[in-house]
C-alpha cells in the first residue's frame, strides 16, 4: 500500500508533537507489518491503544501529553489496512473478526513478551495489559475481550460504535460520500459537522485529510460483541454526549444493562470524533491504574 510523501510528512509532524521520547517499532505479525508508537516508562504497566477507523495511532498524542504515559508504557497501534504506517501482508488480508483476534494476539505477544521492552524476564506471571480503543478500535477491543479475557487486566471502551448501539441512519448517510470517495474537502466538512466545529489540532487535521489518498480497504464488520457475563478484565466505558453516530444516553443505558459491574459514564460537551483530541485529560484520568 503506497504512502504518499505528503502523508508521511503529516504523520511525522503530528507524531513529533508528542511529549517525551517515542520509540517507533515496525512489528512483524502474520497479517503484515504493524507500526507501534511507544512511550512512557519501560517498567510501567502496558497500555495498548487502538484508534478509530482512519485515525492512525497519532490521534493519541493528546492523551499521552495529558498523563497516560506517566502511568503506563503506552503502545499506540496503526490498524493494518487503515491509513498509517502499518503494511498488510500480500495475500493475507484481515477479513474477519477472528483475523483481527489473531493480529492483536501477535501485537500483545510483543508487548508482554519483550519485543517492545515490557517483559523483564524471570519467573512469575506476565503483567496484564490494559486494552483501550476508540470508535471502531473499541469494537475491535470488545471482540478481543470476549475471546481473550484472561489476557487483559482492563478494557476501556471510548465511545464504542456498534457495540451497545447501532449507527444512526443520518450519520451513515452523511459519512457515505467521504467513505465512498474520500477527499480532503469531504473529510474536513464531515469532521466540522460531526464535531460541531470544535477546534481540532491543525497537524492532526492535516493528517486526517492526507488519509484521503489511501486505497479503500473495507473494514471488518460483523455482529456486536457479546460482552454479557465477561469475566476477568475490569471494564470502563466512556460515551461522548454530543456524538452524532449514536444516541449516547441510550447506548450508556444498554452498556449498564449488559455490564452491571462496569463503570459507564457520558462525558458532556464533546462529540465522537473530537473525543481523543479535546477530552484528553478525562481519558488519561480514566486510563490511570
Amino acid at each position: 500500500m503506497p504512502r504518499k510523501s505528503s502523508f508521511r510528512a503529516a504523520y511525522e509532524e503530528a507524531l513529533g508533537r508528542w511529549t517525551g521520547a517515542v520509540e517507533a517499532v515496525d512489528l512483524a505479525t502474520p497479517y503484515g507489518v504493524t507500526r507501534v508508537n511507544s512511550c512512557g516508562p519501560a517498567d510501567a504497566p502496558p497500555l495498548v491503544l487502538l484508534p478509530g477507523g482512519g485515525a492512525t495511532s497519532v490521534v493519541w498524542g493528546s492523551c499521552v501529553a495529558a498523563g497516560a504515559a506517566r502511568t503506563h508504557r503506552v503502545h499506540a497501534v496503526d490498524l493494518v489496512g487503515d491509513p498509517g504506517l502499518s503494511v498488510p501482508a500480500p495475500g493475507r488480508a484481515i477479513l474477519t473478526a477472528e483475523d483481527l483476534i489473531g493480529w492483536l494476539d501477535a501485537v500483545l505477544d510483543a508487548v508482554v513478551g519483550g519485543v517492545l521492552g515490557e517483559d523483564r524476564g524471570g519467573p512469575g506471571p506476565r503483567r496484564s495489559v490494559t486494552l483501550a480503543g476508540h470508535s471502531y478500535g473499541a469494537w475491535i477491543a470488545a471482540h478481543y475481550a470476549t475471546r481473550r479475557p484472561a489476557r487483559l487486566g482492563r478494557l476501556v471502551l471510548l465511545d464504542p460504535t456498534q457495540v451497545f448501539a447501532g449507527l444512526r441512519p443520518g450519520y451513515a448517510v452523511r459519512a457515505l460520500p467521504m467513505l465512498v470517495r474520500p477527499t480532503p474537502e469531504r473529510i474536513r466538512s464531515f469532521l466540522a459537522w460531526e464535531t460541531r466545529r470544535a477546534a481540532l489540532d491543525a497537524a492532526r487535521l492535516r493528517l486526517q485529510e492526507e488519509s484521503a489518498g489511501f486505497p479503500a480497504v473495507r473494514p471488518v464488520t460483523g455482529p456486536r460483541p457479546d460482552l454479557a457475563g465477561i469475566a476477568g478484565p475490569r471494564v470502563d466505558v466512556l460515551f461522548a454526549e454530543l456524538a452524532r453516530c449514536h444516541d449516547s444516553a441510550r447506548a450508556a443505558r444498554a452498556a449498564r444493562a449488559v455490564l452491571p459491574g462496569a463503570r459507564v459514564d457520558v462525558l458532556p460537551g464533546v462529540s465522537h470524533h473530537a473525543l481523543p483530541l479535546t477530552a484528553a485529560a478525562e481519558i488519561a484520568q480514566r486510563l490511570a491504574p
